[in-house]
């Protein structure tokens, strides 16, 4: 497990960098780094982690802190570390836009969705300050899709805290908000060329609301004229 591949995964503003190591058909690991940290953050630990089967556990010692890791019932792991967007390899989000926690949780779904994995074990190593349990990457993650992760590790993590009042309605509105993402970028087309008419009808049945008249005002500064006219 000492040998690693680089990968590089597409996004709508460059690219998601990891690494990995083992058979891409052993069982799948993500492996989420810490706060400004990046994938090397498992350099030292990939090598020690599980390579056969076992139904025993073990105990190591990362930074001064003992973990106790469960070794997997697989023949083989195939583990994968990403770079957050930002960090290490990846590509920065544009100059004027937020790192926001939901975005590294999108980032995993994204990660995921290319390497086609349903269903995995994730790792993830600290992200925020213990006082804040929101910026915990993994935790949020396997709270908002619990179908996809058979196992989680955390190494120096509390976990994902929610006053049990506020849970379900974070839970539907934070998901739909990736999902809704992720679907229109998987639908993203070039934009249809359209005459003032029928980009005026095609507002006036998006908003009901508005009148011919305002939706006419609106298009002279919310549409862009082509070439074609």
């Amino acid at each position: 497990l000492g040998m690693f591949s680089e990968l590089k995964f597409p996004v709508p503003w460059g690219h998601v960098a990891a690494k990995a190591w083992g058979p891409s058909e052993g069982h799948p690991v993500l492996c989420l780094h810490g706060w400004l940290d990046n994938a090397n953050t498992f350099d030292k630990l990939i090598p020690l982690l599980p390579r056969g089967r076992s139904g025993s556990s073990r105990w190591l010692v990362l930074c001064g802190r003992a973990a106790h890791l469960i070794l997997f019932p697989f023949q083989g792991c195939y583990y994968v570390a990403m770079d957050f967007s930002g960090h290490g390899l990846s590509s920065h989000r544009p100059a004027g836009c937020s790192y926001h926690f939901l975005d590294y949780v999108t980032d995993v779904c994204r990660v995921a969705a290319a390497l086609q994995w349903r269903r995995f074990t994730l790792m993830g190593h600290s992200m925020g300050n213990y006082s804040f349990s929101y910026c915990f990457i993994s935790p949020q993650f396997c709270f908002l899709y619990p179908e996809m992760v058979d196992k989680l590790i955390l190494l120096e993590s509390l976990g994902f805290l929610l006053a049990p009042e506020d849970t379900e309605a974070w839970l539907k509105s934070k998901r739909r908000v990736i999902d809704r993402l992720l679907s229109l970028e998987a639908k993203q087309q070039t934009p249809k060329a359209r005459s003032p008419e029928a980009a005026l009808q095609r507002l006036l049945e998006a908003n009901s609301h508005l009148t011919a008249e305002g939706g006419a005002i609106l298009l002279q500064r919310g549409a862009t004229e082509t070439p074609a006219g």
